[in-house]
C-alpha cells in the first residue's frame, strides 16, 4: 500500500482535517490525521506532527510545536460547563509534547485559559480550565494543574505533581517530582514531599542560571531565613521584612505574594 503524499501547495497532509473557518497560515505544517476546528487560529510557522486535535475557540501564536496525540482547546472538565463560548490562548515558541491536554476556560472562571511563551509542557501534562501559565514555565511529564491554577514565569512543576485548584505557584519556584500541592508555592522556593509537603529554602542554583546577581540572591535568601528558619510566625516575619530599608524588587514581590494568598503558603 502506497503512503499518502504531502500536499504540494501547502505542508498539510492529505489525511488532516481542517474545518472551514480555521485560520492556518501556509507556513504551518499539519501532519497526518490532525484535526483543526473551525474556530481555531494558528500563528506562523506552527508544526502539528500527527494526530493532534485542536478544538474550540483557540488562538495559537507563532513557532509552536505540537507532538503527537495532544488534545488542545477541548471542553473544560467541569460539570457546570454548558457549551459557553470560552477560549484557550497560547503564546509563541512553545513545545507541547505527546498526549498533553489543554482545556478551554469556563464562564464562571473568566472564560479563558492562557499559556505564555517559551514554555515546555512535557508528555501527559495537563492544564485545566481557567489556568494562567506564565512564560518559560516547565511542566514535567504527568504534571497536572486543576482548574484556576496560576503558574508564574520560570516555575518548574515536577513529574506526576497534582496541583490543587486555585493554587498559585510563584515565579522561579521548583517543585520536585511527585509533590502534592494544595497551598500556594512561594516564589523562588524549592518544594518537595518526603512525607508531607514542605518548602526547603531557596532555588539558588536556578536563580544563578537565570542571571540573578549575588546581591539579589542574598536579599532573597535573607527573606527566606526569616520566613522559613526563624521562630517568627508568618505575620511577624512579614512585618520585620517590611520594616527593613531596602527590600529590593524580588523580596517585595515575595511579600506581596504571601499577603495576597487565599489558600495559605507552603512553609
Amino acid at each position: 500500500m502506497t503512503q499518502p503524499k504531502m500536499s504540494e501547495s501547502k505542508t498539510i497532509h492529505p489525511t488532516a482535517v481542517i474545518e472551514p473557518g480555521a485560520k492556518v497560515p501556509a507556513s504551518c505544517t499539519v501532519g497526518p490525521y490532525c484535526h483543526i476546528g473551525s474556530e481555531v487560529e494558528l500563528g506562523e510557522n506552527c508544526e502539528l506532527m500527527s494526530h493532534v486535535v485542536v478544538a474550540g475557540v483557540t488562538k495559537i501564536g507563532s513557532n509552536n510545536r505540537f507532538f503527537p496525540f495532544g488534545a488542545i482547546g477541548c471542553e473544560p472538565q467541569d460539570t457546570t460547563y454548558q457549551g459557553e463560548k470560552t477560549r484557550l490562548e497560547i503564546g509563541d515558541h512553545n513545545v507541547i509534547r505527546e498526549y498533553v491536554t489543554l482545556n478551554r476556560g469556563t464562564a464562571k472562571g473568566g472564560g479563558i485559559t492562557r499559556i505564555g511563551s517559551n514554555t515546555l509542557l512535557m508528555a501527559y501534562s495537563h492544564v485545566g480550565h481557567d489556568c494562567m501559565v506564565g512564560d518559560r514555565v516547565m511542566l514535567v511529564n504527568g504534571a497536572t494543574l486543576a482548574g484556576h491554577v496560576t503558574v508564574e514565569e520560570w516555575a518548574v512543576v515536577g513529574a506526576l505533581c497534582p496541583v490543587h485548584q486555585f493554587v498559585r505557584i510563584g515565579a522561579h519556584a521548583y517543585i520536585g517530582g511527585g509533590t502534592v500541592v494544595t497551598k500556594d508555592v512561594l516564589p523562588f522556593a524549592k518544594c518537595v514531599t518526603p512525607r508531607h509537603t514542605k518548602a526547603y529554602g531557596l532555588n539558588a542554583v536556578g536563580l544563578e542560571r537565570r542571571g540573578f546577581s549575588k546581591e539579589r540572591i542574598r536579599k532573597i535568601h535573607h527573606a527566606y531565613k526569616l520566613l522559613l528558619n526563624s521562630k517568627l510566625n508568618t505575620t511577624q516575619a512579614l512585618d520585620k521584612l517590611k520594616a527593613e530599608a531596602d527590600l529590593g524588587e524580588d523580596v517585595s514581590m515575595l511579600v506581596k505574594f504571601i499577603e495576597d494568598s487565599e489558600r495559605g503558603v507552603i512553609k
